[in-house]
């Protein structure tokens, strides 16, 4: 039998002689360190979690004779449309395709691709893509999340195979080589020598040299006025004789660096707020290692907004702050907030979101990397390392859109032999960064698993940070094509606060949506005020209700920073406050960018 007390868990015999302590953490960490070991194998994906997703849909298909009758009656049908497109193609070269690509799908634009013999192959691929779709959705009983992990490593399978992979049924490839007699082939294993060299000795992608921080990108002119162990806070030197009363402060995510909001100064968000005559500060976090392993989420809010915060109110004294939060920043921003309003903390004059989550129950196909079980596969393999590796969260957003961020670009590379050109936003994805163990387990956890933030269940300092009390006026930016933070998910701000919320949508994806400086060609967006006493609006109706606008949503950004301040127009306040102790350290952007 068993005996158990406060202390550790010792076992008895029959006759009572107690033996050694039960190790019941050593058991734990056999456990993980197998997991660990299993993640390297996998590439930090949990086999057990995919294997319930293929018996749950196995065994749901099985026992539903009705979907598999369906099956084969459209598989019937999409037969019979082929032969048809295919006899109509032969007698008219010139008809239209029997199916269409999904929108985004872009493998199959260019013009060689609608001639015979290369639209068939492509035809029927795109059928047979469309009938593992149907087979993978609504079969009777299969939990939601497995149905959308099976359809979506169906997915993974058939691009693979996809027609616009392979060198003898992709008529650009064939172009190409007829062209350089071969060269390009030769060309291409050059390149993937060059990026496998630079992957085995940890090297950046070639390019991304061009674009460093401090000198190509990360340029706008400033100090650094505050360092602790998690951040550097860079105050922005002035570029008018005076500036608006109220400060800006951007957390941005530490996910990646800071300065995706400060690239090359024509896009840089930074640079434009400086010049409409705002003084701008922003968090730069420190790339963690495994020493760090033990850093907290709540760490994060404290050695990072609210620290931010007091520095702030030290060198521009009886101002309210502005502060915007990108992606997982702006999720820690409206945590600080909301627990700045519960404490009566009224330092904010308003809160801007820029494609960031506070409720997770429709997190997209980012999801799909995050249930019980894959959870606990990547606490094992953070609890081994003490942090998720770049790497590991790069491959995860490559998956995401493989077609984009992986088989287009070995297409374009390898085979046709030609470098993709790069560019600031691609080189600053390539300078990821690291995230510590605990943090990272209670972030995925408490927030997309059990969904504290939204139902005012996570407790901030002993007390719930319920975003109802927040009073501050916000600003939420979602994007048309968002994979990481769905805009639909980013609106469910609207039913979560008791506020003003202005929300946009704006084109383009999760970076390249944000990063819309004005001027950019083809940039549009819609907007709409809910006042607290307004009903709330669908997502649906809402989209149906605000109506596109050409440009940038900078500009629609600008303008309503300028309603919530004062009409007051001060002299810039000095870089700093050494009387304070918060003295300039260094220029900008700091050392902690530049940490690998």
């Amino acid at each position: 039998m068993t005996t158990m007390n406060s202390g550790p868990v010792w076992s008895t015999d029959r006759s009572g002689r107690t033996e050694e302590p039960l190790g019941g953490e050593a058991f734990a960490a056999i456990d993980r360190m197998s997991e660990a070991l299993s993640a390297r194998m996998t590439g930090g994906l949990s086999p057990m979690a995919c294997a319930l997703a293929l018996f749950d849909w196995s065994i749901h298909l099985a026992g539903a004779p009705g979907k598999r009758a369906e099956l084969s009656d459209k598989a019937v049908r999409k037969a019979a449309r082929f032969w048809i497109h295919l006899l109509a193609s032969v007698s008219d070269g010139d008809v239209p395709p029997c199916i269409e690509p999904l929108p985004g799908d872009r493998r199959f634009a260019a013009d060689a691709w609608k001639k015979p013999p290369y639209n068939l192959v492509a035809q029927a691929f795109l059928l047979n893509q469309q009938w593992w779709h149907n087979a993978t959705h609504d079969v009777p009983g299969v939990t939601p999340h497995h149905q959308e992990v099976l359809s979506f490593s169906a997915r993974q399978l058939l691009d693979v195979f996809s027609p616009s992979n392979n060198p003898l049924t992709n008529p650009e490839i064939v172009s190409k080589t007829v062209e350089t007699g071969g060269a390009n082939f030769a060309q291409g294993f050059r390149n993937w020598l060059e990026d496998t060299s630079r992957l085995v000795t940890n090297r950046p992608p070639v390019g991304t040299a061009n674009f460093t921080a401090g000198r190509d990108v990360a340029t706008t002119p400033g100090k650094v006025v505050y360092r602790n162990d998690l951040i550097e806070l860079i105050q922005y030197a002035p570029q008018s004789e005076t500036v608006a009363a109220e400060p800006v402060l951007i957390v941005p995510a530490w996910i990646m660096k800071y300065y995706i909001l400060d690239l090359s100064p024509a896009n840089s968000l930074v640079r434009h707020l400086v010049a409409t005559g705002r003084t701008v500060f922003c968090i730069s976090w420190r790339n963690p290692t495994a020493d760090d392993r033990d850093l907290a989420l709540d760490d994060y809010r404290r050695l990072g907004v609210m620290a931010a915060i007091e520095v702030i109110g030290a060198i521009v004294p009886d101002a309210k702050i502005h502060a915007a939060g990108y992606c997982l920043g702006g999720t820690l921003l409206s945590i600080a907030a909301a627990a700045m309003a519960r404490a009566g903390d009224d330092r904010l004059a308003s809160i801007t979101l820029l494609a960031a989550q506070t409720d997770f129950t429709e997190p997209g196909e980012l999801a799909l990397f995050i249930d019980h079980s894959q959870l606990r596969f990547l606490e094992s393999m953070m609890w081994n390392r003490g942090y998720l590796s770049a790497d590991q969260m790069a491959g995860a957003f490559q998956l995401l859109r493989s077609n984009d961020l992986v088989w287009s670009r070995m297409v374009h590379d390898y085979m046709i032999g030609e470098r993709t050109p790069m560019t600031d936003l691609m080189a600053w994805n390539a300078d990821s960064t690291r995230m510590p163990y605990r943090m990272h387990a209670e972030y995925l956890r408490r927030l997309y698993l059990d969904n504290e933030l939204a139902a005012g269940r996570f407790m901030v300092e002993g007390r719930p940070a319920a975003l109802q009390n927040i009073r501050a006026p916000l600003f939420a930016v979602g994007t048309e094509r968002d994979h990481v933070a769905p805009w639909r998910s980013v609106y469910k701000i609207h039913y979560l606060t008791d506020t003003d919320v202005t929300f946009v949508l704006t084109s383009g994806g999760h970076n390249a949506g944000i990063v819309s400086e004005p001027g950019h060609p083809r940039r549009r967006y819609r907007s709409a005020l809910k006042r607290t006493a307004d009903s709330c609006l669908g997502p649906d109706e809402w989209f149906a209700a605000a109506a596109p606008k050409d440009g940038s949503w900078w500009v629609e950004w600008f303008d309503w920073l300028d309603r919530h301040s004062t009409s007051e127009r001060v002299a810039p306040p000095a870089m700093g406050a050494p009387q304070r102790g918060y003295a300039p350290l260094a220029d900008a952007p700091g050392a902690y960018v530049l940490a690998r």
